[in-house]
């Protein structure tokens, strides 16, 4: 069963980034019909938005006298970075949720204290029903991941541990023989070649909208191409370059930075480390050359030469 303790006043802490700040600012007018406390930061970059709102639930979720339970909403054009950012701080589980079954099972499993939310691809209403899923579903309670039924008692007792392993996670550097199922995930994560560009590989996640990580060796150059949908990316590791030959301008990408190009639009890409990165396409995933690789080398080298403009 789900746990039955007297609820204590709920208070929101609230923040997102342009792509999502619309969206956070109508769920905010929905918390306060609901007489729920919120403490709006406002607008900023995802990272620092995010991890300013992390900061905070991590704070209050280590104190024993705090009078509310404390709980984060985050928004950005996917709700996949404010996700990453926040989850940094202990204490702290985010979830990016699409769907209100998603709310539940994250609320349900993981007992989320922070939902995040993509402005892009996520409607007012559809993010109000969300949130609502998600404020109104205690710890344990059934959810599609259950059967919509209850736990079974040694579910429930695996959760409860949950809530007290999860925490110690990360505090030490996994060494090479560790047997952490969730390191070994990590660790061998398997990416396909792109076999259209060299030095690439990808693991789709998702079909349609596509999202994948993706992986380029230093060095590795995409040459001039554009894509029917527009796509959003988060660096994980490495640096890279990216030309949007549409536009004129140049971004100069490194861990934790965000990236939207949009649909059309004619870019370039050279890694200077091996880079992993994250990227959601509004729709599905097609690459059409506007270039062959050795023009795109000779192009970069060009540059080089005369320094970027």
């Amino acid at each position: 069963m789900a746990d039955s303790a007297v609820a204590r006043p709920l208070k929101i802490i609230t923040g997102a980034d342009s792509f999502g700040c619309d969206l956070k600012d109508a769920l905010v007018a929905h918390l306060k019909t609901l007489n729920i406390e919120v403490e709006d930061l406002g607008t900023s970059s995802y990272y620092s938005v995010a991890a300013e709102v992390g900061r905070r639930v991590s704070s209050a979720a280590t104190d024993a006298n705090s009078h509310a339970e404390t709980r984060g909403l985050v928004a950005c054009g996917t709700g996949v970075g404010v996700g990453m950012m926040a989850n940094k701080f202990p204490g702290v589980f985010a979830a990016t949720c699409l769907s209100t079954s998603e709310a539940l099972n994250a609320r349900s499993i993981n007992n989320s204290n922070i939902l995040a939310v993509s402005g892009m691809s996520t409607p007012p209403q559809s993010a109000i029903e969300i949130l609502d899923t998600w404020l109104n579903t205690p710890f344990k309670s059934p959810c599609p991941a259950s059967g919509s039924k209850p736990w079974p008692e040694e579910i429930e007792s695996f959760l409860d541990n949950s809530m007290t392993e999860m925490p110690k996670i990360g505090g030490l550097i996994p060494s090479e023989d560790s047997k952490c199922s969730i390191c070994c995930l990590i660790k061998n994560r398997e990416l396909n070649p792109i076999d259209i560009i060299p030095g690439g590989s990808m693991k789709i996640v998702r079909e349609t909208p596509t999202s994948a990580f993706v992986r380029f060796k230093a060095g590795s150059v995409e040459p001039a191409h554009h894509h029917t949908f527009g796509h959003d990316l988060v660096v994980i590791e490495g640096k890279k370059t990216v030309w949007n030959l549409s536009k004129k301008e140049r971004f100069d990408l490194t861990v934790g930075d965000y990236l939207f190009t949009p649909a059309g639009d004619v870019h370039r890409v050279q890694y200077h480390e091996e880079t992993e990165f994250f990227i959601k396409w509004d729709g599905h995933w097609d690459m059409f050359f506007d270039e062959d690789l050795e023009t795109a080398k000779k192009a970069i080298e060009k540059e080089s030469e005369n320094g970027p403009k």
